[in-house]
């Protein structure tokens, strides 16, 4: 197993350890996740030139060992006002087809590509090197629709919450559908079957699905 200094962060899942001033290591409290596999795809877009952080080999299949990356997350810029909402939603399109445009792993399927599944602003670096795209353990591969739907699901469920965060995350998702031709209405109906079926999601969070599909719809013009 390896060493691990002082605890930098906790997510829903896992928790960040220094290793030194180059590595950290993320490693999952209930110790199911296949770091090998989100290692295995961040190596495959890194190497088509896409933002994510560089990995390397772990002892234990539930550890990830990967760059040590400094600065904000795109939530966290975002809250202390140093990036509007829509810039950082027009990131988000960005990176989103940034991605797709990486060829799938399949050389059987070439329609399909490199999906995230969980591409929102706390899963953004802003680094001195430009943003590094975080937390690829939902990755798949499939149709770029869904990873949209995804991302706007996630945020219209924010934006419906009852807290701080519920402005600006809709204004941030308005600026990620400014041009919404990468979603489509099957990969939002199936995002939210997703969504309802994720075991870490709140009771609120379920509760507004069907309010936060509307809104995706509305602002993507889908009807």
């Amino acid at each position: 197993m390896t060493t691990t200094g002082r605890l930098l962060g906790s997510g829903r899942t896992a928790d960040v350890y220094e290793i030194d001033e180059a590595w950290v290591l993320r490693r999952d409290r209930e110790g199911w996740g296949d770091a090998a596999a989100e290692g295995a795809v961040m190596a495959h877009v890194r190497r088509h030139g896409y933002p994510a952080p560089r990995v390397r080999p772990s002892a234990s299949p539930t550890d990830l060992v990967l760059e040590r990356l400094s600065g904000p997350t795109l939530l966290g810029a975002l809250l202390a006002g140093q990036v509007g909402a829509t810039e950082a939603g027009t990131l988000l399109a960005r990176l989103l087809r940034q991605l797709h445009a990486v060829p799938g792993r399949d050389a059987t399927a070439p329609h399909l590509r490199v999906l995230h599944l969980d591409l929102h602003p706390d899963n953004v670096m802003l680094t001195p090197d430009g943003p590094r795209v975080i937390d690829w353990s939902n990755a798949e591969d499939g149709h770029p629709g869904l990873d949209w739907g995804m991302s706007a699901l996630i945020l219209a469920q924010v934006a419906l919450a009852d807290d701080a965060l519920g402005e600006p995350a809709r204004a941030v998702l308005t600026g990620l559908l400014t041009d919404p031709a990468d979603l489509t209405a099957s990969g939002l109906a199936e995002a939210r079957r997703r969504r309802a079926a994720n075991p870490t999601m709140s009771p609120r969070e379920v509760e507004v699905l069907a309010d936060a599909e509307g809104l995706v719809r509305g602002l993507g013009r889908l009807g």
